[in-house]
């Protein structure tokens, strides 16, 4: 069974973190599910992307304690992997550590009544830092109330301080996440992701923020095609053919 799902339909792709069993909890599978998910969102005919969980009881508890996935930024849009397109998340029950930081990395979230977001790290002893970013999403004080005391917030209050677009009845949130999604899809991409990319620019961003992009830019021309191209070429003693891939 596949951790991460990916379905396509109208121009709208549902991305799914596929974990209901364990409450979506992040282990490696999950980091590399969503990788793969957002490398193939970016590039494909896709317009808008919906991030959700199976099962009503967590979108994600977050990190698996047993088995810290610490490349977890790999898992991340615009920081692991860049993504130029409308990421709208729909969200229920807990959402925990680095489903929190999935969630902030949204452009939009729809949430259930029954949604309950925290950030625990400080009480566990470990942080990736991604989460600071949040600070430049959310007022500084009900961030650093979340990041430094480690408690949690509903759902109502994550609108009220403008974390979520819409708190919806359990189970209606992919519905209206679906109905968002529908009319940015029909808007016009080129403007869509030049407002999405003067926004990101906009955007303060963190340490581990800039820190894991410019390791994912420096990760992707190391591994590209041109890579091995550039070696068996120094090692056959000829010219490289680069491509630029």
């Amino acid at each position: 069974m596949s951790s991460v799902l990916y379905e396509s339909r109208d121009g709208i792709a549902e991305i799914t973190i596929n974990r209901a069993d364990k409450h979506n909890v992040i282990d490696h599978s999950v980091v590399e599910g969503l990788n793969a998910a957002w490398k193939r969102f970016n590039a494909g005919s896709d317009h808008v992307a919906i991030l959700t969980a199976s099962g009503d009881r967590a979108f994600s508890a977050g990190a698996n304690l047993k088995d810290i996935p610490h490349d977890f930024w790999r898992a991340v849009p615009g920081v692991g992997v860049p993504v130029d397109k409308p990421i709208i998340a729909a969200i229920g029950g807990l959402v925990v550590g680095g489903g929190l930081v999935l969630v902030q990395f949204a452009d939009l979230a729809i949430a259930a009544d029954n949604t309950v977001l925290s950030y625990p790290e400080a009480k566990v002893g470990y942080s990736g830092g991604l989460i600071s970013s949040l600070a430049a999403r959310i007022p500084h004080k009900i961030a650093m109330e979340l990041l430094l005391v480690g408690g949690s917030i509903d759902a109502h209050r994550a609108y009220e301080i403008g974390l979520v677009n819409r708190v919806v009845p359990n189970g209606d949130q992919l519905a209206v996440a679906r109905q968002f999604a529908a009319e940015i899809a029909a808007n016009a991409p080129l403007v869509v992701k030049l407002l999405k990319g003067f926004v990101g620019a906009t955007l303060p961003k963190g340490p581990s923020e800039a820190a894991a992009i410019t390791r994912a830019t420096v990760e992707a021309v190391n591994t590209a095609d041109d890579y091995r191209e550039g070696i068996a070429a120094f090692f056959e003693k000829r010219a490289p053919a680069f491509k630029g891939v």
